[in-house]
């Protein structure tokens, strides 16, 4: 049968100390190769510098002036959204407040038909009543003059 990596005996080797050298070692070789491979003058370098961080400068002040134009295009379009909402909100809203005033002065004027009727109708019978009263007594008053 055939032996896997996975038999073979793994050693582990543990290495306390050295890291805080090592890094600044490593820092002063990079440096040191910085300084020897440098392709301009300290003077020419500072310069490319400034002129990179200016161009970088102004490409970001045109980036923030888009953003400016887009922020306001934006704004301007969402406030007159909000603004057309409301005018058709309140418009709905003086529909429906006109619809229920006439609604309710429609219903007073039925209240006021429907007393009307009943009043008429309660006035006619208190009427006929009287008269059938009167002819009662009339016929009574009859009756005992015979």
């Amino acid at each position: 049968m055939a032996r896997g990596y996975d038999d073979q005996p793994v050693v582990v080797v543990e290495r306390s100390g050295g890291g805080v050298g090592a890094f600044l070692a490593g820092a002063l070789v990079g440096a040191v190769a910085a300084l020897l491979l440098a392709p301009h003058s300290g003077e020419e370098t500072r310069a490319h510098l400034r002129g990179r961080a200016q161009r970088l400068r102004e490409a970001a002040e045109d980036k923030l002036d888009d953003l400016q134009d887009v922020v306001e295009t934006g704004y301007a379009k969402t406030k007159a959204h909000v603004e057309a909402s409301l005018q058709s909100a309140r418009r709905s809203i003086d529909d429906r407040r006109g619809e229920a005033r006439d609604t309710l002065d429609a219903g007073k004027a039925a209240v006021r038909t429907a007393r009307d009727e009943l009043e008429r109708r309660l006035a006619d019978a208190r009427s006929q009543r009287r008269s059938t009263a009167d002819a009662e007594v009339d016929e009574a008053d009859a009756e005992v003059d015979e």
